[in-house]
C-alpha cells in the first residue's frame, strides 16, 4: 500500500511540474524571448511629440511686414469711409472730397498705430530635435523656462517643458 501511495504522489508531482514547464510556443522564458525584455519593445515607445531644444532664436514681431503697410491700408479704409459717410449724409462733392482726405489722414494715423502695437515685442523661434531624429521649428511669444538643451513636447504649435 505504501508503494501505491508513493507511486501516486510521484505521479501527481510529475504532472504538477510538467504544467509549470515552458511550452515551445512561448520562447523558453523571459530572458531570451524576443517578445520580452531583449527586443526593447516593452516600455520603450518613442514619444513622437517630444525632443530636445537645439536652438532658440529671438525674432522681432512683424519682421516681414513693411513699416508703411498699416498707414497705407488705414489711409485707404479711412478715405473710403470718409467719402461714404459724407455721401450718405448729403454732403456736396467738395465736402465728400474733404471728408475723404480727412478720413485718409485719420485712417493712416490709426493704421500706423495699430501696426506698431502689433509689432512690439519679440517672438522666439524654437528648433527641436525630435526623438525620431527629425527637426521641428515652432514660433511662440514666450519661452516659459525653455532653454537650449531642454526636453520639451510640441503641443498645439508650442514647445512645452516636460
Amino acid at each position: 500500500m505504501n508503494i501505491r501511495l508513493l507511486g501516486a504522489t510521484a505521479l501527481i508531482a510529475a504532472l504538477a511540474t510538467a504544467g509549470c514547464a515552458t511550452s515551445p510556443g512561448y520562447g523558453g522564458g523571459y530572458g531570451n524571448s524576443p517578445s520580452y525584455g531583449n527586443s526593447g519593445a516593452y516600455g520603450s515607445r518613442v514619444c513622437t511629440d517630444c525632443g530636445t531644444v537645439t536652438r532658440i532664436e529671438a525674432v522681432a514681431r512683424g519682421q516681414n511686414v513693411p513699416n508703411a503697410t498699416g498707414a497705407v491700408l488705414g489711409g485707404i479704409v479711412g478715405a473710403v469711409a470718409g467719402h461714404e459717410i459724407s455721401d450718405k449724409t448729403g454732403g456736396s462733392k467738395g465736402n465728400q472730397n474733404i471728408a475723404a482726405v480727412a478720413g485718409a489722414v485719420g485712417g493712416a494715423v490709426a493704421g500706423n498705430a495699430i501696426q506698431n502695437n502689433v509689432q512690439q515685442g519679440t517672438t522666439y523661434r524654437v528648433t527641436v530635435r525630435m526623438e525620431d531624429g527629425n527637426l521641428r521649428t515652432v514660433q511662440q511669444s514666450d519661452l516659459a523656462g525653455i532653454r537650449e538643451g531642454s526636453y520639451v513636447r510640441i503641443n498645439g504649435g508650442r514647445a512645452v517643458l516636460r
